[in-house]
């Protein structure tokens, strides 16, 4: 079994962060392993307290797992300050990771701040140089690029501009694009623009979508798919989770996607 390993924050809702990339490694058939980087108390409503690890901690972690297991893919989320964004990418570096998606989680569903101001230009400059791939949703594309995002037309402006900065793809994810029928996310791989698009689900239950859909592109190229197949592939799994997850009612607020698409499972 190939493995994969997530460097992310806690959410104690269990919807999104290293809670939703291990499960979804789970459910594309990988052997997850993870980093934690900070502890939330969190649930569907919002995020309440956030307690950062110390970086050496994350260090610590990542060594544990590496010079053990050893990993088939890196897939980054909340990293929360420019110590741990650096610790990061050193340890990219060090052990020569080829498949590292990206995740650059700066603003939670609720619109609660991730990732420290001051990170993000640690973020650009030392770990956009080593992603494979780099996934940011609209929001998180605009700050990093300072483009305008209205259209797909300027969704594949932005993704170019991620790679010119050094990433060596870029996917922009478009669930929040002014389109009534499709979500259309748009990947630029270094050389075209594609569109990945599928069915816009209406759905309260959308908390830990961009951690899960980075997850499955980590669990995917892990297995050896190329990164186009491995984000079809993780584009129609979020598609089914969140059609899955249409008539669930965990919490109040915006609940998390069915990872595990209904499977129930009937104990004796």
């Amino acid at each position: 079994m190939q493995k994969a390993l997530t460097i992310a924050g806690s959410d104690s809702g269990g919807g999104a962060g290293i809670q939703a990339d291990l499960k979804t490694f789970a459910a594309r058939g990988v052997y997850g392993m993870s980093a934690l980087t900070a502890i939330t108390a969190q649930n569907t409503r919002g995020v309440s307290s956030v307690f950062e690890l110390p970086a050496e901690m994350v260090a610590a972690q990542i060594d544990a797992v590496m010079d053990d297991l050893g990993a088939d893919a890196w897939k980054t989320g909340m990293l929360s300050s420019a110590p741990i964004v650096a610790l990061v990418a050193d340890r990219a570096r060090r052990y020569r990771v080829e498949r590292l998606v990206v995740d650059p989680v700066m603003v939670a569903k609720s619109g609660d701040p991730l990732l420290d101001p001051d990170a993000r230009a640690t973020l650009t400059s030392e770990l956009l140089p080593l992603a494979f791939v780099v996934t940011p949703n609209r929001q998180e594309a605009e700050i990093l690029t300072g483009i305008p995002i209205r259209s797909v037309r300027d969704a594949a402006v932005a993704a170019q501009a991620l790679c010119s900065k050094g990433a060596r793809a870029a996917i922009v994810k478009g669930g929040h694009l002014p389109d009534e029928n499709r979500a259309i996310d748009v990947l630029f791989d270094g050389q075209e623009i594609i569109e990945l698009a599928e069915q816009r689900i209406e759905t309260v239950n959308t908390h830990g979508t961009g951690c899960t859909f980075a997850a499955a592109i980590a669990a995917e190229l892990a297995k050896g798919r190329d990164l186009i197949a491995a984000a079809r592939s993780a584009k129609a799994y979020l598609t089914a989770a969140l059609r899955a997850a249409i008539d669930l009612r965990y919490g109040e607020g915006h609940g998390p996607v069915d990872h595990f698409l209904s499977q129930r499972f009937v104990l004796p």
